[in-house]
Parts: C-alpha cells; sequence; structure tokens
C-alpha cells in the first residue's frame, strides 16, 4: 500500500524532521504542549491508544489529525471532532519578493499578542522552534505574521497565517504566504496548509496563491477515561 505522508501529517513530522521535538512510545508521539498541542498514532488500534495513554499530561486530550472520524476506542472519551480542508500548493506564486520582517524570538511577546487578537489556531510559545516566522510592521506594532509548523518530508505546512482586523484587506497574508511558499519551493519543499472548510474567504485566498483542496481530515479531540 503506498503511503502519503500527508495522510496522516504529525505522525510523519513526529518521526521524520520533528523526531527531536517528539516524545513518546510505540505507535504514538507527542509535541511539547507549548511548541504545539497535537498528538499522533501511527494506526487506531487499540495498542497505539495505548502507548497514546502513557505519555499524555496527567488530564491533557490528544488532539488527533486523522484521515476519518475514526471509532472512539475502549476507555477513552470525545470531547469534539471537527473537518479541516488539506490544501497543497501546485505552483509557484508570482511574487514574493515584496518586503517583509523575518521574526525571531526577540519578537515573541508581539506574535502572541498578534495571535490572541487574531486567533488564527494553536501557537505557543514555542511554536516558532518549528520553522521560519515572517511578519509585517506597523512601527512598532506587529500587524501580520505567517510560519511554517508541520515539517514532512518532502512537504511543509504553512500556519499561524494571521492580520490585525483594522489592516485587513490590505493584502498583508497574500504578501507573507507568497513569500513561504517561494521559499519552500527553493528547499525543494511543497507548501500544504489546513483551513476549515467554512473559512470561505481563507479558502478563496489560497486557491488563488496556487493551492488546490488535496482531502478533508478530521480533528479529533479524545481523552483517556
Amino acid at each position: 500500500m503506498t503511503i502519503n505522508v500527508l495522510d496522516n501529517p504529525v505522525w510523519h513530522a513526529l518521526v521524520g524532521p520533528h523526531r527531536n521535538h517528539a516524545t513518546g512510545r510505540g505507535a504514538a508521539r507527542h509535541y511539547p504542549r507549548d511548541i504545539a498541542p497535537f498528538s499522533a498514532i501511527l494506526e487506531p488500534s487499540d495498542q497505539a491508544y495505548a502507548d497514546l495513554a502513557a505519555d499524555l499530561p496527567v488530564g491533557a486530550e490528544a488532539r488527533l489529525f486523522r484521515p476519518a472520524e475514526e471509532p472512539l476506542p475502549a476507555g477513552w472519551d470525545d470531547l469534539g471532532h471537527f473537518p479541516l480542508l488539506q490544501m497543497v500548493a501546485t505552483r509557484t506564486p508570482e511574487g514574493g519578493g515584496e518586503a517583509v520582517s523575518t521574526l525571531s524570538s526577540a519578537d515573541a511577546a508581539a506574535m502572541l499578542d498578534l495571535v490572541e487578537l487574531a486567533q488564527p489556531g494553536p501557537f505557543g510559545r514555542r511554536t516558532p522552534l518549528l520553522g521560519r516566522y515572517l511578519g509585517v510592521w506597523q512601527g512598532d506594532r506587529l500587524v501580520a505574521m505567517a510560519g511554517e509548523r508541520l515539517r514532512v518530508p518532502g512537504h511543509v505546512e504553512l500556519s499561524a497565517i494571521c492580520v490585525r482586523p483594522e489592516v485587513r484587506g490590505q493584502g498583508h497574508a497574500s504578501r507573507l504566504v507568497r513569500r513561504l511558499m517561494r521559499l519552500a519551493f527553493e528547499n525543494d519543499e511543497v507548501p500544504f496548509l489546513h483551513v476549515r472548510p467554512d473559512n470561505q474567504p481563507a479558502i478563496d485566498l489560497y486557491h488563488h496563491l496556487g493551492f488546490q483542496i488535496r482531502r478533508e481530515l478530521m480533528v479529533l479531540w479524545r481523552r483517556p477515561g
């Protein structure tokens, strides 16, 4: 059977390019929670879920990216689930040479403030360790950013794409995503990203930039009972 790493991206990140960040055993892996709140299993077996439970922080849930809404294993509680569309870049974008700033650990407070305001999805204090992050500043205020999160063989996920509400519609997100796409292709990596199916403005933007919907994944929130 042909394995596509994008069907189980968190697993293939944590046993591949991000293995130095991984904890876990057997058929389960976890990111440290202040890097990313995600866990992964190789397959939906009883043994994989036993391995998953063994290294979860006490009282914490496992947030899994899975190909489908799989049966709940015995001894686990379902805390919720929702779909994500996985989109993959099909071409190098036009442009991508506009001026943007590379963000560093010195910008952590500004990045966290922007995330708190714009709510692009999970982003922790050490998330920037996963890849490069770019931003747009107006004076001393960070108004937009985007960066790299999951990295699997041959692919890199673009994430934390967010803009302050008062400056939306000015092309900041497009500029940042185009630059990250171009950098990824120059590094022989194909960019991909995840987006909620009801976020049509974002889907339209990503289509315009050269992304196509590859498939739907399910995010499962589960906790040992």
